[in-house]
């Protein structure tokens, strides 16, 4: 019944469309310049804009900055795809693969609505409990249970993991910061950055990077055997978390006769540091932020850790990004 009214009333709009066409067209003309008429204006004023001498002029004056935001972009990528992003992984459902599950329940049967992620590196499953104290004491619970011991080899992968997350936070922030300096240095109409941003980034010249900071992610996850419930605790190991692992390792550490043990941790406040003994300029090219403020500057191993270095202060100096690519893993005297 309901799609016999329906029909109707489809019908009876036809006829009247059909019969009062002379009034509708004219109608539906008007509505739809009234939405196309501004986009079509914007489009053409942006187009002008782009072509503008004002604009052409002023992207040729600065080719020399747009060229260092994309050389920095493509380190970025760089760091991203070189740099440790990972440490510890859970041991439940390790061997998961190589079964499979199927629940083949008849009376009364209804779908899991919560299904166990088994063999999910990051992903640790267990009882209720144990997500509840997770939440109240992260560290110690992602410690015991993916198997981040307090061992030397542990705690130079940690502050690897630390370096690079730093290295790629400051590169990122490096490149935002420059995104705007170049926007502001041309301050378009605001109706481009509104509506062309990204096309306003093209037609300068400067490459959008997509890269984003993979925190690694440490999930306690609790599943009913039904999988009606489920709980979870998660843990982002950032830059903040990151140090106090290091500091709850190294304190596990004190005791023992450990060289890495004993010695300063490489956190953000020892880079930080650094960077100010050496007055934030490259101890190799001499730049300082005084006179390039956007200068990316990173904390380098004089003696990489690959070769036996250790994050000592004497060991430690300020490069800026394009003399600590060049150097790499070198030894000092190469």
């Amino acid at each position: 019944m309901p799609y016999v009214i329906v029909l109707v009333l489809l019908v009876v709009i036809v006829a009247l469309l059909v019969q009062y066409w002379y009034i509708v067209v004219p109608i539906a003309l008007v509505v739809t310049l009234a939405v196309l008429l501004p986009r079509i204006i914007r489009h053409v004023r942006m187009r002008r804009y782009f072509a503008s001498e004002a604009f052409l002029a002023h992207k040729a004056e600065i080719a020399s900055v747009v060229t260092e935001h994309n050389d920095i972009a493509s380190y970025v990528a760089e760091i991203r795809g070189t740099g440790s992003f990972g440490i510890g992984k859970s041991s439940t459902g390790s061997q998961a693969s190589l079964a499979t599950f199927q629940n083949t329940s008849q009376y009364a049967y209804r779908r899991d609505r919560n299904v166990a992620q088994y063999g999910a590196p990051n992903v640790h499953n267990c009882s209720l409990q144990i997500v509840r104290n997770a939440a109240g004491d992260p560290l110690k619970y992602v410690m015991k249970y993916f198997d981040i011991a307090a061992t030397d080899a542990t705690l130079i992968d940690v502050e690897s993991l630390g370096q690079s997350i730093s290295r790629l936070e400051d590169a990122v922030r490096n490149l935002k910061q420059r995104e705007n300096a170049i926007s502001n240095s041309f301050d378009p109409p605001a109706f481009i950055l509104k509506h062309y941003g990204n096309e306003f980034m093209s037609q300068v010249g400067v490459n959008l990077s997509p890269v984003t900071v993979p925190y690694p992610e440490y999930v306690f996850e609790y599943v009913s055997a039904g999988g009606n419930s489920s709980q979870r605790t998660s843990f982002k190991l950032d830059t903040s978390a990151i140090d106090a692992l290091l500091a709850a390792l190294s304190q596990k550490m004190h005791f023992s006769k450990s060289v890495a043990g004993q010695r300063a941790l490489m956190t953000a406040s020892l880079r930080e540091s650094i960077k100010r003994r050496d007055d934030y300029a490259c101890k190799y090219c001499l730049v300082s932020v005084a006179v390039e403020p956007h200068l990316l500057l990173e904390v380098d191993h004089i003696v990489p850790v690959s070769k036996g270095g250790l994050s000592i202060v004497d060991n430690l100096q300020t490069l800026c990004w394009r003399c600590n690519r060049s150097k790499s893993n070198k030894l000092p005297s190469s």
